[in-house]
């Protein structure tokens, strides 16, 4: 059987992905940091586009650091700038820097402790106890592993003599299980720490970090001011002190969004100060409009692509804002107990409640949370860990527990019981707020939290 082919008109819709639906997709993805490199791009390469206001203070240190930047922009590349001749000797000393170079590393906190403590007085016994201290510390300085894991009873005498004189090394406050007792190891051992600093840090310090200074101070019987400058202190010590000799660079967090709570009521803030506002530059309007001009059809074609880029950008731009917006309004109206009572009251919330609610798609709101962070009077969190699956619930109206909420319950529970509870005390003490939940699932959280099991702690 013969088949015949013939041409065939057929009708169809296609949905096409052009230039500027891409950029738009693109920016509404970008957090703070990486839109303003993205404004900065966009202001150099189109003519069309101007600054009309900007809001961005250049301080004096950077505009310090800028301004030897560009003194050593040709060294840092192959182009020098200009021709020069190089003798036979700068050739030598320019391998010899490259293969230092290379060879080189920089000094680890084990390398730096590990150096002071063979400058001590020790016995054997003493240095080995001190060596295996250091090499079980991660880059922060702390413990990776508890002592009691790490030497026998009768060896841990040693070990803790031994640890305090680690502890005392520089950087100080290295050798401790966590942040807090680094505080606490660095105020002991300041030569002018401020009075009350350490019963601050001791028994205060979620109280300070939400600035309730009067609270502070009717406790230890003393004034505010004394209070902001125990503040002002501990700004000055380094929570993380073996941070600063590791390799991996630091990666600082700008949040997008703020919330202010004020007389009771719970507000919104885009973080847009350090984005300038956009606008059309007016001459190259004046161009398009003038009929003289319109009759070179390169420069027409120029100046009107050019604006239309610029314009399709400040929409995009104030698109990506106002989504945003409406994203974080949507999530603190479903999260409102979070933002008023703490981390532990975190409900299970989904996508698409967010995308219903803002007559979107679920895609926009994952594209629109990712990689952005909100600022909290309870610390700064990425808007995706306001998304949380349910975890099943005895209570009235059970199953509204969010995973991330149990989590906190358990470090409550934890941290309230010294943590001398097992994981099935644990479950039990979850059964009576209303949360059911499994033995192993205790023990998956306690790792996704850095707990160790009750007999490790």
């Amino acid at each position: 059987m013969l088949q015949s082919q013939k041409p065939v008109l057929r009708q169809e819709q296609q949905l096409r992905m052009t230039p500027q639906l891409y950029q738009a997709i693109r920016i509404m993805a970008l957090p703070l940091a990486e839109l303003r490199t993205t404004i900065e791009q966009e202001l150099e390469s189109n003519p069309a586009l101007e600054v009309v206001e900007d809001r961005s203070v250049l301080s004096l240190n950077e505009a310090d650091r800028r301004q030897g930047e560009e003194t050593e922009y040709f060294e840092d590349t192959s182009d020098s700038g200009f021709i020069r001749e190089h003798s036979g000797e700068d050739r030598e000393d320019s391998k010899r820097r490259f293969i230092e170079g290379v060879v080189s590393r920089p000094e680890t906190l084990h390398d730096h402790l590990l150096w002071q403590l063979r400058l001590e007085r020790l016995s054997p016994e003493e240095f080995q106890a001190g060596e295996l201290l250091i090499r079980n510390l991660n880059d922060n300085g702390f413990h990776l592993e508890p002592l009691e894991a790490l030497f026998p009873p009768e060896g841990l005498p040693t070990a803790r003599k031994v640890m305090a004189l680690i502890q005392a090394f520089d950087p100080v406050g290295t050798c401790t299980k966590d942040y807090h007792e680094s505080l606490l190891v660095q105020i002991a051992n300041h030569p002018a720490a401020v009075p009350g600093a350490y019963e601050v840090v001791e028994h205060h310090l979620e109280a300070l970090e939400r600035e309730k200074y009067k609270e502070i101070a009717r406790k230890l019987h003393i004034g505010v001011p004394e209070v902001e400058a125990i503040k002002r202190f501990l700004h000055e010590l380094d929570p993380m002190p073996g941070r600063r000799f590791s390799g991996e660079q630091p990666r600082y967090v700008v949040p997008d969004i703020r919330i202010k709570v004020q007389d009771g009521e719970l507000h919104i803030l885009l973080n847009d100060e350090d984005i300038p506002v956009l606008g059309v530059n007016s001459f190259y309007e004046s161009l398009a409009k003038d009929k003289l001009q319109q009759k070179q059809k390169k420069l027409k074609s120029f100046v009107n692509s050019s604006l239309q880029e610029a314009r399709w950008f400040i929409r995009s731009v104030r698109q990506r804002n106002e989504t945003l917006i409406k994203t974080c309004r949507a999530i603190v109206d479903f999260q409102r107990e979070f933002f008023r009572k703490g981390p532990k009251y975190l409900i299970p919330l989904a996508l698409k409640d967010i995308a219903k609610e803002i007559g979107v798609h679920e895609a926009t709101v994952s594209r629109v949370t990712s990689g952005k962070y909100i600022q909290t009077e309870w610390g700064i969190f990425e808007l995706k860990h306001f998304f949380s699956n349910s975890v099943a619930g005895s209570a009235p109206g059970g199953g509204r527990f969010s995973k991330e909420g149990v989590k906190e319950m358990i470090k409550e529970i934890v941290q309230g019981e010294a943590g001398k509870l097992t994981d099935e005390k644990i479950v039990a003490a979850l059964a009576e707020k209303g949360v059911k939940i499994a033995r192993r699932t205790i023990a998956k959280y306690r790792k996704e939290l850095d707990i160790m099991s009750s007999h490790h702690r």
